[in-house]
């Protein structure tokens, strides 16, 4: 699953895969907003932790990741 997270007052976002599904990223940052927490916890498919602080957060894309598609559209 692809995950962006877009910072305040930063031109690049954070961009990167992981193996969380939707239903437990979504669980993640909803709560995170909720109780006030200061960092959120990810971790990449290769198994880095990636730590944002809550309220530097912009905004967040969750999606599912598409397989690449090979030959032309007609």
């Amino acid at each position: 699953m692809e995950i962006r997270i877009g910072i305040r007052e930063n031109q690049r976002d954070i961009s990167f895969e992981s193996n969380q599904t939707l239903a437990e990223v979504t669980k993640a940052v909803s709560e995170a907003f909720a109780n006030k927490v200061d960092l959120l916890q990810f971790e990449d498919e290769k198994g880095k932790t990636i730590l944002v602080p809550v309220s530097s957060v912009a905004y967040f894309e969750i999606g599912a990741e598409q397989n690449r598609r090979v030959g032309f559209i007609a």
